[in-house]
């Protein structure tokens, strides 16, 4: 993974998606199950001054997608993260960070399958019960296999269709919940403290979570140099206003009784301000929203075992694509057959809090990956399309990484030991496969070389 220049010659997927397409991919994926419930949450920690929260973490995120967009217009290899970092700083560098990647999305995916099939319980009752939710994670992860088995194209298309229809009733709360708001409840007494800021900040970054796995399928992008920063810059500006919106408007509707609507806070909202309808309609769009999240993921997560395959740390079966829909189709069936597995066991549930400190690692190392493409000169795979550049005539490229690494070290601040103790075991194993993966292949050249002798 030397060079990102061009891919290699096993990496024959079709490049198939565009700018809207990817910024699709994105807010399908970033918008997820969570938003329909942290506002309790954040109203909680900080009260009438949550928007502060969000607007922390969209500068701290802001600073990360920098870096992020500026890395995947320079290299355009399937991977996302674990391509960018591989290319600034080596195979053991990008296998760790594709370990990361792979963890957060896997374990992200079967938590909200999981949520996804008890909400249809209670949205219909005849689908309540712990055989009906089995029999709903099956046939959910079967369709969204199915469909992703038919190629990228038609997967975008349904995702897009999936995050138009997520999207409207989270816009009817923020825009029609609007005029019910109360100015008092909008009131702030007292600043909040910064360490609470920062905790909740901490939460509110995997509200913004999933660029990382959204860009996994670079190698099926169209232009990257171009569509890259476009899509992020596009998504990430709907997905804060969105947040902000929706958070302002459930406060100024509930007031002190945000925080204790834990189950269903935005539902409740909207109930409180248009109608039961309305607080049926934005359940069944949580639904929605997660069965959107479980197909943008069923896209993105099988690219991770192909690209992880495909430079020899997995299986070279998983490295296959088929020859008429050119879709990783042996990684697409075994991703999802192992989300399943963990949805239907809950076993995922331990390794969950994982996740936060797995993903800010990743950004960090995106960060740092950014800053390394540039002292390298990496320019992208193709020399009609310079690679993103915002800021550079201020020299902003080289201190915009350095700028998002201060900010993660902050946001680490608020992590446990316990969860410090987690993370390590789970690097100590990825290093562990990663070197016998490579004595493996020093082994198979030793004996190539004898019989060539």
């Amino acid at each position: 993974m030397s060079s990102a220049s061009s891919a290699p010659p096993s990496e024959s997927l079709v490049r198939a998606i565009g700018t809207f397409g990817l910024a699709a991919g994105i807010i399908n994926i970033t918008i997820g199950g969570g938003i329909f419930r942290l506002p309790a949450n954040v109203a909680e920690s900080l009260g009438a001054a949550a928007p502060i929260a969000y607007l922390v973490c969209a500068v701290a995120m802001g600073l990360i997608v920098l870096c992020i967009a500026d890395a995947g217009s320079r290299v355009s290899l399937t991977g996302g993260p674990y391509a960018y970092v591989g290319t600034a700083f080596g195979p053991y560098a990008g296998f760790i960070s594709g370990v990361l990647l792979w963890m957060l999305g896997t374990f992200a995916t079967a938590a909200v399958s999981t949520v996804l099939a008890s909400s249809l319980g209670l949205l219909m009752p005849a689908l309540a019960g712990r055989t009906m939710e089995i029999a709903i994670l099956v046939v959910a992860y079967g369709f969204w296999s199915l469909i992703n088995l038919r190629g990228v194209t038609l997967g975008v298309r349904l995702n897009s269709i999936a995050t138009v229809a997520k999207l409207l009733p989270l816009l009817l709360v923020a825009i029609g919940g609007a005029f019910f708001v109360q100015s008092e409840n909008l009131r702030i007494v007292s600043m909040p403290a910064a360490a609470d800021v920062a905790r909740t900040s901490l939460l509110l970054i995997f509200a913004f979570a999933g660029i990382e796995c959204a860009l996994v399928p670079s190698g099926e992008v169209r232009d990257t140099a171009r569509t890259v920063p476009r899509a992020i810059a596009l998504a990430m500006l709907g997905i804060t206003a969105l947040y902000v919106a929706l958070q302002v408007v459930a406060q100024g509707i509930l007031g002190s009784g945000l925080a204790h609507a834990t189950v269903s806070p935005l539902a409740d909202a909207a109930g409180a301000s248009l109608g039961g309808w309305a607080r049926s309609l934005l359940l069944a769009g949580a639904t929605v929203s997660m069965f959107g999240y479980l197909g943008g993921m069923t896209l993105s997560m099988p690219r991770m075992l192909f690209a992880l395959a495909r430079d020899g740390f997995l299986p070279r079966a998983l490295a296959s694509v088929h020859p008429v829909h050119r879709s990783p189709q042996a990684a697409i069936i075994a991703q999802s057959l192992l989300a399943l597995v963990l949805a239907i066991s809950g076993t995922f549930e331990k390794l969950a809090i994982l996740a936060n400190v797995s993903a800010l690692a990743l950004y960090f190392g995106c960060a740092l990956a950014s800053w390394r493409l540039r002292q390298l000169g990496v320019s992208g795979p193709s020399t009609r399309s310079r690679p993103f550049r915002g800021g550079t005539s201020l020299r902003a490229g080289d201190v915009v990484p350095w700028l998002a690494c201060a900010v993660i070290v902050w946001l680490l601040t608020g992590l446990t030991r316990d969860e410090w103790l987690g993370f390590g075991v789970c690097l100590a194993a990825g290093t562990l496969v990663y070197f016998l993966a490579r004595s493996r292949k020093f082994s198979s050249a030793i004996d190539s070389n004898r019989m060539q002798g």
